[in-house]
Order: structure tokens, then sequence, then C-alpha cells
């Protein structure tokens, strides 16, 4: 069981990006995957830009993925939906059906990104026929449900599970953030920038409930499944997905990678630079801001 450092989902400068990535050279992680998956607004990286990491990354003995868009709103946005799966050089991960169709066109390699909402084998069995080589369940999927899932799942399928970050729950043609900032979507003024992992959002009880990130809901919690190594074993799970934050990144795939490795204490590690809460309730069926390390505390 490997690491992957997901695709960035917040908005931050270029030279933050670019500084990121080039941290994420040096980092436990087999594969990074690359490009903007949220919003097509958000541009300070083009593709060649996105490229250039790809082609640094591969250097540095990374395995590179491109992931498209999770909404396809525009013309322009298919354009840079095929000039990504014409590149032909990295595979790319899929993120709506669109992008499966060109990819299976064009004969090239692909990940079933969450977003597909793959709910049953026979689902997975088409994906595979279609090129798929890697699949990520929606992550509202529990352990028993995928353990379901994986017992007819098509052979050489691997598996990838989202395993820390906050998690995207949905995804609107509205933008919720240029909304709270009472600005139209299409002169958003990119506030998405402000607020680096996100906008918190709480109840009138001033108890936290979502995150706002532009068209993207999240959660409140930040997913954490260090504790479920064992479990994610036993499923032949080939890969952790851990998603961007804006802070100790690094530290999160150095305590994941320890974890793997046996070392105590690499959960104790990670709680203190959590940008949130720890939530697995999804994990175990339950509610998805339901802790079971609180629980049994």
């Amino acid at each position: 069981m490997n690491l992957s450092l997901g695709p960035l989902l917040y908005y931050w400068s270029r030279e933050d990006t670019l500084a990121f990535y080039a941290e994420a050279a040096n980092w436990p992680v087999a594969r990074v995957y690359l490009g903007e998956s949220v919003c097509s607004r958000r541009h300070l990286l083009r593709l060649p830009d996105w490229l250039a990491l790809a082609e640094q990354l591969a250097a540095a003995g990374k395995e590179v993925v491109l992931s498209s868009l999770t909404l396809i709103e525009s013309e322009s946005d298919l354009k840079m939906l095929r000039r990504i799966v014409g590149d032909g050089r990295f595979s790319v991960e899929a993120n709506e059906w669109g992008a499966v169709r060109l990819l299976a066109e064009a004969g090239v390699p692909f990940v079933a990104g969450p977003t597909l909402n793959v709910y049953n084998p026979e689902t997975l069995d088409v994906l595979a026929g279609l090129g798929a080589q890697r699949w990520l369940p929606p992550v509202e999927m529990s352990r028993l449900t995928l353990t379901s899932m994986l017992a007819g799942a098509p052979a050489g399928m691997e598996t990838e599970v989202f395993a820390y970050g906050r998690l995207p729950l949905a995804y609107s043609a509205r933008c919720f953030t240029a909304r709270h900032y009472n600005l139209p979507k299409d002169d958003c003024q990119f506030r998405c920038l402000d607020n680096p992992d996100g906008l918190a959002l709480a109840t009138r009880e001033g108890e936290s409930f979502l995150t706002l990130n532009g068209i993207q809901t999240q959660s409140a919690g930040v997913y954490n499944l260090i504790g479920e190594l064992d479990s994610l074993r036993e499923l032949d799970i080939a890969s952790l997905r851990l998603s961007p934050q804006s802070r100790h990144m690094g530290r999160v795939a150095a305590a994941f990678q320890a974890a793997l490795e046996g070392e105590s204490g690499a959960a104790n590690a990670l709680a203190a630079i959590m940008p949130g809460p720890a939530v697995d309730g999804y994990w175990h069926g339950h509610a998805g801001l339901e802790n079971s390390m609180e629980k049994h505390a």
C-alpha cells in the first residue's frame, strides 16, 4: 500500500502552488495528481504550467496523473479536457463521464475518480473495459459496502481510497464562496484566494457544519483513516489518497508513511497538525461527522 497526493482542491497563488509541488517532490508519496478539478475560473496556472510540473515530478520519480474538471460547463472547458486527453504523456483522472468517453476513444489509460459515483461492480466492470486501471470509491462509501464491491471487482483493477483531508461532498454550477461575499460567479474577484483551506461555515448555534470552496462543498471536519490501516490492508487497498492542505502537508505524508511502517505515535503526530477536527464516520457506516476515536476514548 502506497500514498498518493490528490489534486489541489483549493485556489492558491501561483508562487505558493509552485513551492508546494517543489516540496512534494521529496515527500513519501508514490503518485501525484495535478491540475484544476474544481473551477475553470482558477487559472493562475495554465495547462502548460501543470505539464511542466508533471515533467519535474516525473523526473523526481513520482507517477503523475492529470486530473480533469468535475463539472464541464462550457466549450472552453471541453477544449481544455481534449488537450489533457490528447497530451498522451501522462494518465488522466476522469472526474465526470464525458472525460471517460474521450479517454476511452483515445485509448488513454485512466483513473476513475470518486465523483463518477461508482456504487456497484457492474459499473466498475464497464469502466475497466473502457480503460480504467484504478478507481476511487465515492468518499461516503463505508468499509462494509466497499468490501462487497471489491468481491465482484474486475481483475487487475487497483483501488485507491480517500484517506485524509476535507471531504468533497458536492459540486454546483453556483459559486458559494462568491455568494458569501455578495458577488456574482462571473465576477467573483477570485475570493477563493483568501481562503487557502476553504471558508468555514457554521450553524446558527455556532457549530462547525461545512466548508465552502467555490463551487465545491466540503466537510467541516478532516477525514482521517490513519487509524484504519489494518482494515484497509485486509481489503488489499493499493493506495491512500492524501488531499492537500495549505500547511504541514509534508508532515501529513510523513505521518501516514510512518504509520504504514508500523511506527507508534504517528496518529498523534498527525492530530497535532490537522486544520480541523478528525472525522471518519462514513468509513464505519455512520454519520460522516462522527469520530470513532472519540466514541471509544
